[in-house]
């Protein structure tokens, strides 16, 4: 592959101009069409016909009782990577997020990971027990439960694996499959702290374990301080109730951290003075270094970002013209303040628009509006968070980390855009 570095060039036409050429021209023309033009412009039959959809009735309200998107969007799916593992069962599929916009994910294109499967728990069976060192070990329904106060929050929950293959180099074609381990939504449900203090918790309880009702329980342990702080007992997502692949009936939301502490049909929260896995002399927690020693703990999900359009999913269709670069930014300790793009591969940056104020420990969608000239770009962006953060390099976390690990890789993503519009997963040196 030739050195792409070396073909990089920035758009010198202004936006103004090129839009103001491209109305003049009407649409891309067909070959022979120039010289119609001087005799007028080319009627269009989609403006001058009146089409089917305007000569005959459409469905009636009662059509789809629950609203499925239209047939033109069918591509728009979660996918898996079939050799990513054994067996479906135990394993994750990927949010289509090169086909999205805004910032919430709708539950229908949310990435799931389950460990024996997704299970069916009804209401009148959920039960979730708190217990251990506390004054009051306590059974609560779903009932119960929706007599809290409540709380709704917006949080992005990522797979502490997302992007974990990039470890190794460029790996994957495609911002679904490179990022799309994670989901963005509004949550509805219960603070822990509100049970928890239901319960009483005792001076030397400082840890709690919690557990999924089904088959593998993906038990994990978590630090009170956090639990008492923003974590939630979720049992609505964006408006309606979780999906069943999301921990119908309920499921806990743990803002910013890595998504196996979301445990999903949550039936059991066991207060204790030692994180359970301590106790038995292991832990779930570890990235493992260059030199074979181990990262403990590493929970929260560090300043991230991504460019979803354009991508090897949304390659340039239009030719040279204007183009509105976006992607995505998010950040486990607080909110994203800026995100900057380089279409060099990194040796210069100019500063994208937020589409709005980023939100703690949600995601920030941000664009980039550029009038592309055709020309190859090695297309970045580079998120900083409230703390002051700079997303880094990948060749910067393998200096400090090596490549044994799969979690935590927030590295700067390269996509080289070719001049005829597609797009590759590469790297380049920092």
């Amino acid at each position: 592959m030739s050195d792409p570095v070396s073909k990089i060039g920035a758009g010198v036409a202004t936006r103004r101009s090129v839009l103001r050429a491209g109305l003049a021209a009407g649409v891309a023309l067909p070959a022979g069409a120039l010289a119609a033009r001087a005799e007028g412009p080319v009627p269009d039959p989609l403006i001058t016909e009146v089409q089917d959809w305007a000569r005959y009735n459409g469905d009636g309200v009662d059509a789809f009782p629950y609203g499925t998107p239209i047939r033109f969007e069918s591509d728009v799916i979660r996918r898996n990577v079939p050799w990513l593992t054994a067996d479906v069962i135990s394993s994750i599929n990927f949010t289509p997020i090169h086909a999205l916009d805004g910032t919430i994910t709708p539950a229908g294109c949310s990435f799931e990971r389950h460990h024996s499967g997704a299970i069916e728990l009804a209401k009148p069976d959920y039960r979730l027990m708190l217990n251990g060192l506390v004054d009051r070990p306590l059974v609560f329904t779903y009932d119960d439960l929706m007599r809290f106060p409540r709380e709704q929050r917006v949080y992005f929950c990522e797979c502490a694996a997302n992007s974990g293959m990039e470890w190794a180099g460029a790996q994957l074609n495609g911002s679904q499959y490179t990022h799309g381990m994670i989901h963005n939504m509004e949550y509805v449900g219960v603070k822990l702290s509100t049970l928890l203090e239901e319960a009483g918790v005792q001076p030397e309880g400082e840890w709690i374990y919690v557990e999924g009702a089904d088959a593998s329980s993906n038990g994990r342990s978590i630090p009170m301080e956090k639990a008492m702080d923003d974590v939630m007992v979720a049992f609505k997502a964006n408006g309606e109730a979780l999906r069943k692949e999301h921990g119908y009936p309920v499921r806990l939301v743990v803002p910013g951290w890595e998504g196996n502490l979301w445990i999903k049909w949550l039936r059991r929260i066991e207060v204790t003075d030692v994180p359970v896995q301590a106790r038995e002399e292991t832990s779930k927690y570890t990235d493992t270094l260059a030199d074979g020693t181990s990262r403990k703990w590493t929970w929260v999900m560090d300043a991230k970002s991504v460019v979803t359009a354009p991508s090897p999913q949304v390659p340039i269709t239009h030719g040279p013209g204007p183009l509105v670069i976006t992607g995505l930014a998010w950040s486990g300790r607080g909110a994203i303040t800026r995100v900057d793009v380089s279409i060099d591969g990194g040796r210069n940056w100019r500063e994208a628009r937020l589409a709005a104020p980023g939100q703690s420990m949600a995601m920030t969608r941000f664009y980039l509006d550029f009038d592309w000239d055709g020309s190859e770009m090695l297309l970045q962006s580079r998120a900083i968070d409230e703390t002051g953060y700079v997303q880094p390099t990948k060749d910067a976390l393998r200096e400090i980390r090596g490549t044994n690990s799969i979690y935590h890789n927030n590295g700067i993503q390269t996509w080289w855009i070719k001049e005829d519009g597609s797009a590759e997963n590469v790297e380049v040196s920092s």
